[in-house]
């Protein structure tokens, strides 16, 4: 199909059928990306009886939680190459499958040894399913809409830990069956939803456009010239190898700030059950998850409205920039203040920002990557990134192995944000403008 044949689509022809792959698509990869989180997450829940069941020290459970992303980081790469090889369809579903069933299998461990391996494995099985499902949004929507429609997807995240907070924590007080504790009935049932799922990935995903039989002949035709189109209109996209893309510095550049960023959001994303719990011995788990839903609702709304004036001004480096200095901001005031409710509200707005800067972020590969590189390059930038999930946690434990408070961690992982903050600012000396005159021609198509 080529650009050069348009089809004759009025605006609310093209309004109705944008709406009709989102309302397709957005929907089931939200679920499926919700189960991820779930299963990833919810470690930080089972802490709250497993770290004394196990005997697990701050620094174990540090370790525990970070040692996913090294799995994570090891394979990411490797799994999306066989993503592009065999498609969406069949990749995402074995990758949800062999996560869920490891991810039950996590409820019969018996000592730290036994967590670290299976942990590590489930980094392994779900690498590239992030990076996986970014690059099959490009497959289907245009660059003018892709903020608001990862924004979309990767809401997901703080609604997994909405769901997931008084979930696993009602699964903890409640459902000791068979003389079984209950964070390991809580790892169990929430691992076997990815199991079901990724069945139903495999039955019902569409790799492509031109597969999907639930698109009319002229939407097809539409769709293609339109994403053509899109391609043709970056002037400055570069074809990177694997080996190219890796040691890209602009995607080294990107991998960098998505480092400095995870070790902020995955370090208060891990602990903050147990930060909840220091705030008073008398809570129970279940009161530990409602709280905890409050920072990520907030989260969520302003994700999806950062990301809308993202899209509506064509704008990406100061959208990723500025809620990088809102958290930074709100974690340090976090980690002084005395009162309960204003730390809860401050983390709130930290949370905010941390989950306001990722969609704006996504959409800066692809305005200066083509399409096929940008499968390698959001793998490698998403990877990389990642071992920011294994430091931020981890340090956090190290800083409460040593006898300091929780306090200490957050203000260290404000630090940071700023790094990542003023790297994202002077982002013009690496590439912004390539990136803005990539964005400028696909505008003015």
């Amino acid at each position: 199909m080529s650009a050069a044949t348009p089809v004759p689509f009025t605006p609310a022809q093209e309004k109705a059928t944008v709406r009709k792959i989102t309302l397709r698509i957005i929907p089931f990869v939200f679920l499926l990306y919700i189960i991820s989180y779930l299963d990833r997450a919810n470690i930080g829940y089972a802490a709250l009886q497993m770290n004394a069941e196990l005997a697990l020290s701050s620094e174990a459970f540090g370790f525990v939680s970070g040692i996913f992303f090294i799995g994570y980081f090891l394979f990411e790469v490797p799994s999306n190459v066989m993503l592009n090889k065999y498609g969406a369809r069949v990749w995402i579903a074995r990758i949800l499958i062999s996560w869920g069933l490891l991810a039950a299998l996590s409820a019969f461990v018996q000592n730290a040894t036994q967590l670290y391996i299976l942990r590590f494995l489930l980094g392994v099985a779900e690498a590239g399913f992030f990076p996986g499902i970014i690059v099959y949004l490009t497959y289907w929507f245009r660059s003018k809409e892709l903020a608001t429609t990862v924004a979309l997807f990767t809401a997901a995240i703080p609604v997994s830990y909405i769901i997931g907070a008084p979930l696993s924590t009602l699964i903890m007080d409640h459902i000791q069956w068979f003389g079984w504790s209950g964070w390991r009935w809580m790892l169990f049932l929430e691992g076997i939803p990815a199991v079901i799922f990724g069945v139903v990935c495999f039955l019902r995903l569409t790799d492509r456009p031109d597969q999907a039989k639930w698109l009319t002949s002229e939407e097809k035709e539409w769709l293609l010239v339109e994403l053509e189109r899109d391609r043709q209109s970056k002037k400055n996209v570069k074809h990177l190898s694997v080996m190219q893309a890796i040691g890209n510095g602009k995607v080294l550049y990107l991998s960098f700030i998505y480092f400095v960023y995870q070790c902020g959001s995955l370090g208060v994303g891990y602990w903050m059950p147990q930060i909840i719990k220091g705030f008073s011995d008398k809570l129970s788990h279940t009161q530990i998850g409602f709280i905890a839903m409050v920072p990520y609702i907030i989260a969520t709304i302003a994700m999806v409205a950062w990301s809308r004036s993202s899209d509506r001004r064509d704008e990406r480096k100061l959208h990723s920039a500025i809620p990088l200095a809102v958290a930074a901001v709100a974690l340090t005031g976090a980690g002084l203040v005395g009162s309960p409710f204003a730390a809860v509200a401050l983390i709130s707005v930290a949370l905010a920002g941390l989950y306001a800067f990722k969609s704006p972020f996504w959409a800066l590969p692809t305005l200066f990557l083509s399409r096929s590189t940008a499968a390698i390059s959001i793998a490698v930038i998403n990877s990389i990134g990642n071992l920011g999930g294994f430091v931020g946690p981890y340090a956090i434990g190290l800083i409460k192995g040593t006898g300091r408070s929780a306090t200490t961690g957050l203000i260290f992982l404000s630090a940071l944000l700023v790094v990542a903050f003023l790297m994202t600012i002077f982002m013009r000396l690496s590439y912004a403008s390539r990136t803005e005159d990539a964005a400028a021609e696909t505008v003015s198509s």
